[in-house]
């Protein structure tokens, strides 16, 4: 069975974008152009060496020559895409983006693909996440939407069931491949074309604990990963738009207590971020009034997936937490999102990243997840937790 299919976007320098015209092609391995003076195209040829060659037209692209192949259980050869946003500092013209995930009322985008046969590739929209503005490097998190697979191949992790996201049912996978989460949406069948909103995927990450409404979207990209050729591969049109303007959940932060307020470009008050470490607010940990835990394992044979809610009961802030609980016998951690989660069996303790380490008082969440495996025919949740050394009543 074929493996890993979502490493299309890491480790890559771009070129400026230029200005492009109606079939302008691109072979450099990293070249890029513009269309509608307002998307980035890019050849984004980065697994392999043979040559790669594509045909930027005013609405998108054709892939005109895709040389070699690599192996199915594997990454990619490339990611030959187009894309609203910033994508290893190269920004599209007049983009918003990033954007705070909560201050944007809808995201819609629409697409159309042509498929070839004869090669194997997926076709996808990869849309990143992450706790920062963050405009050149690694997102925290990948969001694919597979419109199509042509042959042995699949996404990053383990299947998780499925989902209803926009009015389609998707087959859902999660996973990590080593430099950030992924969750991948997988069509049943294959899609040509379709408009749609972004957001609903991204607020199905959220639901499934591997984003935050106070995260920032940087990019929404749709094109194709191939494995083997792919010539003739195309994206006839092409749109994305982010609309904004609804208010940061975070508000204005005083003191540690997030009351009202609008976040703004990720700087609070009064307990300001910067970067996604929060200073200033309630030290030292602690609560005061107990916490809650909501835990939703989704489970099949084998393996598990867990998302944690942390609520702050209490009438005090936490700054930096710990979640300790005891994974039933046979379990073990395999990837963990927004907390780091040692040691990967037994009893375990689940501590903050840097970008959520407060929560606040009188009703405040927190949440992290993980996926692991189980061995045994039952699968059975942990039976108590505490944070930061007071016992928490489950939900």
């Amino acid at each position: 069975m074929a493996v890993l299919a979502v490493f299309g976007l890491m480790g890559t320098m771009l070129a400026t974008a230029l200005p492009a015209q109606a079939d302008t092609l691109i072979c450099d391995q990293y070249g890029t152009a513009t269309v509608q003076g307002r998307y980035v195209v890019q050849n984004n040829r980065w697994g392999t060496s043979a040559t790669q060659c594509i045909n930027v037209t005013s609405n998108g692209f054709d892939v005109t020559q895709a040389d070699g192949s690599v192996a199915t259980n594997g990454a990619p050869k490339s990611y030959p895409s187009i894309y609203n946003g910033c994508h290893y500092g190269n920004c599209s013209p007049g983009t918003n983006l990033p954007a705070q995930v909560s201050s944007i009322s809808s995201a819609p985008s629409s697409i159309s693909y042509t498929y070839v046969s004869g090669a194997t590739y997926d076709a996808a929209y990869d849309i990143w996440l992450d706790p920062t503005a963050k405009k050149t490097g690694v997102n925290q998190t990948e969001i694919m939407i597979w419109f199509n697979r042509v042959g042995s191949i699949q996404p990053i992790g383990s299947s998780v069931g499925s989902a209803s996201v926009g009015g389609r049912t998707w087959d859902v996978w999660t996973g990590s491949n080593g430099s950030n989460n992924v969750i991948s949406f997988v069509a049943p069948s294959a899609i040509n074309s379709w408009s749609f909103d972004v957001k609903d995927f991204i607020a199905e990450t959220v639901r499934r604990g591997m984003a935050q409404n106070s995260w920032y979207l940087t990019s929404v990209q749709a094109g194709f990963e191939p494995w083997q050729n792919g010539a003739g591969l195309k994206i006839t049109s092409f749109s994305s738009t982010v609309n904004t303007g609804g208010s940061g959940t975070g508000g204005t932060t005083t003191g540690g207590t997030t009351t009202g307020g609008t976040t703004t470009g990720g700087s609070t008050t009064g307990g300001t971020t910067t970067g996604g470490t929060t200073t200033g607010g309630t030290t030292g940990g602690g609560t005061t009034g107990g916490c809650k835990i909501a835990y939703v394992a989704n489970s099949w044979p084998g393996g598990f997936t867990a998302d944690v809610t942390v609520t702050n009961s209490g009438s005090t802030a936490v700054n930096g937490w710990k979640v300790g609980f005891t994974l039933p016998s046979g379990q073990t951690i395999t990837n963990a999102w927004n907390a780091s989660i040692t040691p990967s069996s037994g009893a375990v303790t689940a501590t903050n990243t840097s970008s959520n380490g407060q929560i606040a008082a009188n009703g405040g969440t927190q949440s992290f997840g993980f996926q692991g495996t189980y061995t045994g025919s039952t699968f059975a949740k942990p039976a108590q937790f505490t944070l930061n050394g007071t016992a928490c009543t489950t939900a």
